[in-house]
């Protein structure tokens, strides 16, 4: 689980990246990525659809490796908050020091009903793109990591 210190709201998000220059890596699929995403996030999907649904992605550490410095200072955010909160255990037993999880991600964070219980990214009305900025989609990244 997340330290609770670490977890942060979109708008919080949104205030490390302008002020504190934190980078927002986008852990869901390369569809949902290119459904909607904050403005200048990486896509570097934590799992991927395959024929029996969601498996993991094997490559995912290596391509964070190479493409962020072990003390990158990055908010890491996914659809709902399952996918982040997972990347970023994964991403601190790795070696990452700076890490934010962005807990509502974009489609908002559900309570034990169903209901919204936080705003994600997209419903809260800040920057979004709809193409990813050169070098930060996933078949990008892949290959700046020789994969």
């Amino acid at each position: 689980m997340s330290d609770p210190s670490h977890i942060v709201s979109p708008e919080d998000a949104l205030e490390l990246m302008e002020d504190e220059g934190y980078a927002y890596l986008d852990v869901r699929t390369e569809a949902e990525f290119d459904g909607g995403h904050p403005t200048g996030a990486y896509n570097i999907p934590l799992r991927l659809r395959g024929g029996a649904g969601m498996v993991p992605n094997d490559a995912f550490l290596q391509v964070v490796k190479a493409t962020f410095p072990l003390d990158a200072k990055l908010v890491v955010g996914c659809q709902m908050g399952g996918r982040s909160q997972a990347a970023v255990a994964l991403l601190t037993q790795a070696g990452f020091t700076n890490l934010r999880d962005v807990s509502a991600g974009w489609g908002g964070k559900k309570d034990a009903f169903g209901g919204t219980a936080e705003l994600g990214w997209q419903a809260c009305g800040l920057p979004i793109g709809l193409r990813a900025e050169p070098g930060r989609d996933y078949a990008a990244l892949r290959e700046k990591a020789g994969l």
